[in-house]
């Protein structure tokens, strides 16, 4: 049974995906999610149903639009793919009503992910009611709404004030305002330990990638990188096992 309904749970993932594709490329754009119907980018031509299946379309198409063989990115199954590994493994880490949380959650960093990647933007249509989602959720379950309101203050205040003294410093953007909004949204849903957390890994990470891209750019800083992009994978690995990374740290003091 459990077995069954994990693989539904898979399913309903890529399903979501699908939909979180949708937002991927429709939010920048500030187009309606609702209106008009889904449509190949390149022909306008509408996609028939059975060429909207999550996944399995894309391979039976061969990466290619039906009507003008325009191809198609790998980032639509990659996306349904990935959130359907999320809700799987959800579903198998947590229970109701926090696997609801955490999958809220989890849809809304694999867009900004994408979004920030690709178009150095956070949407605020995200970050802002998320703030205020991950509050309320917090009066009922796990970080509680005292370690949520103090994630909201230090999340927003801490990169807030990174990038204010870069600029006093340097006198040009370090760090754009949708970080702040979208760690403050972090902080909402996990609480201030977990994203303090989630701030140290995706700065480390980000440490990672800066080091390979001024590598291949032969020594550029100027290259602006995603930070938001960090700040999602960050933010799930916490989401995950923050809790167990927290007491394996505590264990050596």
């Amino acid at each position: 049974m459990t077995a069954t309904l994990a693989v539904y749970a898979a399913m309903l993932g890529t399903a979501v995906g699908s939909f979180l594709n949708v937002c991927i490329h429709r939010l920048p754009l500030r187009l309606s999610l609702m209106w008009p119907a889904s449509h190949c980018p390149a022909c306008r031509a509408p996609v028939k149903p059975y060429d909207n299946i999550p996944v399995a379309s894309y391979l039976w198409l061969g990466g290619r639009c039906r009507s003008c063989r325009a191809p198609i990115s790998m980032k639509y199954p990659l996306v349904e793919l990935a959130t359907g590994v999320v809700f799987l493994g959800a579903f198998l880490l947590f229970d109701s009503p926090v696997l609801i949380q955490r999958l809220l959650f989890a849809c809304a960093m694999i867009v900004l992910f994408v979004v920030d990647l690709e178009h150095r933007i956070l949407p605020d249509v995200i970050t802002l009611p998320g703030i205020v989602i991950g509050f309320l959720f917090s009066f009922f379950m796990p970080p509680g709404w005292i370690d949520s309101l103090i994630g909201i203050a230090v999340g927003g205040g801490s990169l807030w004030l990174l990038g204010e003294v870069y600029f006093r410093v340097r006198h040009e953007e370090g760090m754009g305002f949708g970080d702040v909004k979208m760690l403050a949204m972090i902080g909402a849903f996990l609480g201030w330990k977990l994203m303090l957390l989630t701030l140290i890994l995706s700065s480390f990470i980000g440490s990672i990638v800066g080091v390979i891209v001024i590598t291949l750019n032969r020594g550029n800083m100027k290259y602006a990188l995603p930070f938001g992009t960090f700040l999602a994978v960050g933010a799930l690995v916490a989401s995950v096992a923050g809790e167990r990374i927290v007491e394996w740290y505590a264990s050596f003091f």
